[in-house]
């Protein structure tokens, strides 16, 4: 059975005083069955470790090089990560493929990297709303698939996270239908590509404006396991009622 896990992603957002919000989601679910994750700006990882170590929350980051360390001005390795106490990097991220011209392939040597250094890799994909209206999201989806998942994937270090391009950040979110339809779609892909074993202890998430009011009916949707959310996970009064929604979500 696949544990759900609820990721937050802040983005470019946050300063030390933060924090204290990060150690509210924590003791808020202390005794949370489901996962949490909280992919924060790596300037706040390190010190946010020290804070949470006694906790269950794990700490992730937003991106990492293909490569483990050299002359990448401004860039973070997988290895620097886990060092400043990382268990996970989001990767793919559609800000990430528009606004830095990420290829998918680049995901790829990135995910290769977040594996080798003991990272989980939250790999994203989704499409564009002109993409969704031409009726191209399965075609898109599946060469996401295909060019940025590595072949070391499995159901511990790989999650796949699903994000419309067209609801991130809008408001908008995917029905549950459409919501289903991907999710079902990139488990029989991760099946046959991986096999069984791989294909369904890979947890899938949804993001796109997910929020208190929408998150059960999304959790309820087969084979969604929880969520990558954006602004809503920035603060322990909005994310939490997230989580508790996760917590009460059926089993996949």
């Amino acid at each position: 059975m696949r544990r759900k896990l609820a990721a937050g992603n802040w983005k470019m957002n946050g300063t030390s005083a933060a924090l204290a919000e990060a150690e509210a989601i924590a003791q808020t679910h202390a005794a949370s069955p489901v996962e949490l994750l909280l992919c924060l700006p790596a300037t706040l990882l390190s010190r946010a470790h020290d804070r949470l170590a006694a906790s269950s929350l794990s700490l992730g980051g937003q991106d990492c090089h293909a490569e483990t360390s050299g002359a990448h001005t401004g860039d973070i390795s997988a290895p620097m990560l886990a060092d400043a106490g990382a268990r996970a990097v989001i990767l793919g991220h559609s800000e990430r493929r528009e606004a830095h011209e990420e290829s998918s392939e680049m995901v790829r040597a990135k995910a290769r990297a977040a594996h080798e250094a003991g990272l989980m890799a939250v790999i994203c994909m989704g499409e564009s709303l002109a993409q969704r209206e031409a009726a191209n999201t399965l075609d898109i989806i599946a060469g996401q698939l295909s060019s940025s998942v590595p072949d070391t994937a499995t159901g511990e270090n790989t999650v796949i996270a699903y994000e419309p391009i067209w609801a991130i950040g809008t408001g908008l979110t995917a029905t549950t239908d459409q919501i289903g339809e991907v999710h079902d779609f990139i488990r029989a892909r991760l099946e046959r590509r991986f096999g069984a074993g791989v294909g369904r202890s890979t947890r899938l998430l949804y993001g796109g404006s997910v929020k208190p009011d929408n998150a059960a009916q999304i959790f309820a949707t087969p084979n969604v396991d929880g969520a990558l959310v954006g602004g809503a996970s920035l603060t322990q009064a909005d994310f939490s009622p997230i989580v508790t929604a996760l917590e009460a979500a059926p089993e996949n």
